[in-house]
């Protein structure tokens, strides 16, 4: 047995005391341990070793519910005393004698009668130990009536030459009414006091071994060594691998439930209020005296239930909660929080307390729960924080109070699931237009009800807003800002409000929310088309995202931010921060509307770098981290980058698998709708449908003439529109939509590409070179392949070699890139131009090379700009410059078009 491990001298000793009692000297042992430590066992073991050698046993085990009863023990030990039948039995008439005469706990046993029965019963046992030696032992002592303490002391004091042994079991530390006793009893000099304690470190290695062979290490530290603990531990390791409540835990409680019922308090006043707790919480919440909780606390941690005052194992903290009915477990959190909000602990705390109640009806209570919800939203707890306010929204009844926290609670559960947010929307709209809430809240709910396409229900909570709003106040006009580009059908007079430069730059008023100024600062640059002026503040807002709060506007100023230095050309500012947020994703468990949505702008990202592969996994995990109905009308975004991706690395498949997915009428007339049609029409295009991708790419045209935001072109429509009308043989057509885009600062690239293609074959060289150039300046991978590839066709007719040089070139990216449909029309348009004869002809000049030059070399080749190789090779700018000097010398050639494609296999130095 585990109780009796390392326990081989309590065992002789007791097993001498046995010996001296049959040879006629009387002994009486007290056998003290904290609980679980094996009392109970050795008395057992003891009682079985005196059976074998004709010693008759008389057991009573004491409970604290028959604390109250008299003389409840002594009936338990004679009960197996062998007494005569009917009226010769006197041990039973003296029994009875005892219970009518009312002696109680409070009864002097001293005085009258009783003292004469205990006289009697005493001989009546030192009779019997004439006749038979005996064993009495009594579990538990702490537990034992009062009367029969005294009857006990009675027997004791006569037990001198009898063949008698009294064997008591109990805590080291006994209850008052008991101090008496064992004051008496420790003058006695026939008084043997054994001592149990937890085993060691080795013994309960030595027991863990015995049963599983390779035991945990941290048994004895879950365990604390108690015997009983380890017993249900071990025994939870083998089923189940770790400590189970219904092994580990039921153990646990029964040690508890034998203890005292100040130990008990003590526990589950531990258990409500945490590891945190300090002696004075946990005494006050137990309702004890100062002295009963540190002997509280002292049993537990003697018991190795605690650890220097706290749990040794969560099982435990959970199983001496679920010990608690709920209505003792709710009243327990109540008093902990008052007794918390008393003396002034931190909102969270309590609030913890009255959340696990489920009961704010005290006054001060929703005002902690708002607090609380204050700080766990700005620790990124949404979901705590929205536990707060509903139970703070159901506490309250003054409809203003109600509105606040309800518009907060849409925000907090927003965050994590916007489709459940949902259900606030309506009744907001309501306190909104009736004027009970603030400027603030009312804009954070027009931003709300803007993302589930809510326009008309969003129109009149502006027109309250705007009705009520100060002329010194940022914040309205800031959505004004932010509406015209996001929203353009609900900005006032459909127009932009113009914005003096000091305001752009300006901080936010006082009250603004900085997030919201931020988006409608970034918002009037795209609308004006003047990305360039304003892509030092999107750096700003993408380097500072961590440091604000998880909201509506902080992750539209992000967005807009994306899409902010992409229209600037600044694609390696973009993917830096992808870069970052990759990084911060490795460490980062959240699935919620923020990282969804900040996974939708890395799949832009990966797709403007070329990098499909890259666009459709997080494009997916985007949808994947926020369903559909959350989505609202953004669903657009992810999906349009998802279609468009899978589209160009030829997985028509899974483009036409998201796009059958039903998506809400209203996204059609939002930005994100503009995304979705334009990435349909490409798909649409790329499988042949031209009439159908012309519709979508002419619907975003009317969408973006229709918003007033032609100037700053959110989609490059007519170019796409003009291929379209090329492949339907409409030239005059797509020649007009070419021109026009061509009169615009962006998008001249893919222009200039499809100008070749609807331009005599002697102007498309100039073309196409120009076009070149500009893909590669912008970093567009994919549009670099396909005008190389044009390029190419071009010079197939006249300059093979040079034909198979950008060949090769723009096959290597779209390798790279994954785009499989144009690199399969590649492989056959090599084979047509017998490339195999001219692989070697520059490998002589490439051989010439420096390592430095050949990495730079290569990575230019594959159309990274002279920045992105600084970055890449942690070089500087001025350094890559002039390795490309010396390249192109080496090589005979002029420009970084002319390098042979061949140099990719520096690559595989760079790596």
């Amino acid at each position: 047995m585990i109780e009796l491990v390392e326990r081989h001298e309590q065992i002789r000793q007791l097993d001498s005391l046995l010996a001296d009692c049959l040879s006629h000297r009387g002994r009486v042992a007290l056998l003290e341990g904290p609980i679980g430590t094996g009392r109970t066992a050795l008395l057992s073991g003891l009682a079985e070793r005196a059976q074998l050698s004709g010693v008759r046993c008389l057991h009573a085990s004491c409970s604290p519910a028959e604390r109250a009863l008299p003389y409840g023990v002594v009936g338990q030990l004679l009960q197996d005393m062998p007494r005569p039948d009917g009226p010769d039995d006197r041990v039973g008439r003296l029994l009875a004698d005892l219970t009518p005469a009312g002696d109680g706990p409070h009864t002097d046993p001293g005085q009258g009668r009783s003292v004469l029965i205990h006289h009697e019963l005493s001989l009546a046992l030192l009779e019997l130990a004439e006749r038979e030696p005996l064993l009495i032992t009594v579990d538990d002592l702490r537990h034992a009536d009062v009367p029969s303490l005294h009857f006990l002391l009675h027997l004791v004091r006569r037990v001198g030459a009898a063949r008698v042994l009294v064997v008591l079991a109990d805590e080291a530390s006994p209850r008052p009414p008991h101090l008496r006793f064992l004051a008496e009893l420790s003058r006695r000099p026939e008084l043997c006091r054994l001592r149990l304690g937890p085993l060691s470190p080795a013994g309960t290695a030595r027991v863990a071994a015995g049963r599983l062979g390779s035991p945990p290490p941290d048994l004895h530290e879950i365990s604390g060594g108690n015997p009983l603990l380890l017993g249900a531990l071990v025994e939870d390791v083998r089923v189940a691998g770790s400590p189970r409540p219904e092994g580990y835990g039921l153990a646990l409680l029964s040690c508890l439930h034998r203890g005292e019922s100040a130990t008990l308090a003590a526990a589950r006043a531990l258990a409500i209020l945490g590891d945190t707790a300090d002696p004075g919480e946990l005494r006050r919440l137990a309702s004890l005296t100062p002295e009963a909780a540190q002997t509280a606390l002292d049993a537990l941690n003697a018991a190795r239930i605690l650890d220097q005052g706290r749990f040794r194992h969560p099982v435990a903290r959970t199983a001496v909660l679920d010990d608690l009915t709920p209505a003792e477990r709710s009243e327990l959190h109540s008093r902990a929080a008052r007794l918390l909000h008393d003396q002034g602990a931190p909102a969270p705390r309590v609030a913890g307390h009255l959340l696990e109640a489920d009961n704010a009806q005290d006054p001060w209570a929703p005002a902690v729960l708002s607090e609380a919800a204050e700080h766990a939203l700005l620790d990124d707890r949404a979901e705590q924080a929205a536990r707060c306010l509903r139970l703070a929204h159901r506490h309250l009844s003054a409809e203003g109070e109600r509105a606040a926290i309800r518009v907060r609670l849409a925000g907090a559960e927003w965050q994590t699931s916007p489709s459940t947010a949902a259900r606030h929307l309506a009744p907001l709209v309501t306190s909104a237009v009736a004027g009970r809430l603030g400027q603030a809240d009312g804009l954070a709910l027009v931003g709300q009800l803007l993302w589930f396409g809510r326009g008309e229900e969003a129109l009149r909570v502006l027109n309250r807003l705007r009705a009520e709003a100060r002329p010194e106040a940022g914040g309205p006009r800031d959505v004004e800002v932010w509406l015209a580009y996001a929203h353009p059908p609900l900005a006032r007079g459909r127009r932009t409000p113009v914005l003096a430069v000091e305001r752009r730059i300006a901080v936010p008023a006082p009250g603004d929310d900085p997030q919201l100024h931020a988006a409608a600062i970034l918002a009037d640059g795209l609308t004006r088309g003047r990305s360039h002026e304003v892509v030092g503040r999107a750096e700003q807002v993408l380097r500072d995202l961590p440091l604000h709060p998880r909201n509506p506007w902080t992750v539209e100023a992000a967005l807009l931010a994306v899409h902010t230095v992409l229209r600037a050309g600044r694609l390696d500012v973009a993917a830096a921060w992808r870069d970052r947020r990759s990084a911060e994703e490795d460490g980062d468990g959240h699935a919620d509307t923020r990282t969804a949505f900040f996974a939708a702008a890395q799949a832009e990202i990966a797709l403007r770098m070329g990098d499909l592969a890259g666009a459709m996994r997080e494009a997916g995990s985007a949808l994947t981290r926020l369903s559909p109905k959350s989505w609202g009308v953004a669903v657009g975004y992810p999906l349009g980058t998802l279609v468009l991706a899978a589209t160009r690395a030829g997985d028509h498949d899974e483009a036409a698998r998201h796009l059958a997915l039903a998506v809400p009428e209203a996204m059609f007339h939002s930005r994100h709708g503009l995304h979705y049609l334009y990435a349909r029409g490409h798909h649409y295009l790329a499988t042949g449908h031209a009439h159908a991708a012309l519709a979508d790419f002419l619907a975003c045209g009317e969408l973006i003439r229709g918003w007033g935001l032609d100037t700053s072109g959110p989609v490059s429509w007519r170019t796409d529109a003009a291929e379209a009308w090329l492949r339907l043989g409409n030239r005059d057509q797509a020649r007009r939509l070419i021109r026009d885009q061509l009169s615009r600062p962006d998008g001249r690239g893919p222009a200039l590409r499809l100008l070749a293609a609807a331009s005599p074959a002697s102007r498309r060289i100039p073309l196409l070179t120009e076009a070149v150039d500009l893909a590669e300046a912008s970093g567009d991978r994919y549009e670099q392949a396909r005008v190389l590839a044009d390029l190419s066709r071009v010079h197939a007719t006249g300059n093979r070699r040079r034909a198979r040089h950008l060949l090769r070139q723009a096959l290597h990216v779209a390798n790279m890139c994954g785009m499989r449909p144009l690199a399969q029309e590649l492989l056959s348009v090599q084979a047509d131009l017998g490339d195999a004869e001219s692989m070697a002809d520059g490998l002589d000049a490439i051989a010439s090379l420096t390592d430095s030059e050949h990495r730079v070399a290569s990575l230019a080749v594959l159309g990274y700009t002279n920045r992105e190789i600084a970055a890449k090779l942690y070089i500087t700018l001025s350094t890559v410059e002039q390795h490309l000097t010396r390249v192109y010398r080496k090589l005979g050639v002029r420009r970084r078009k002319d390098l042979p494609a061949d140099l990719w296999a520096g690559l595989m130095k760079a790596g």
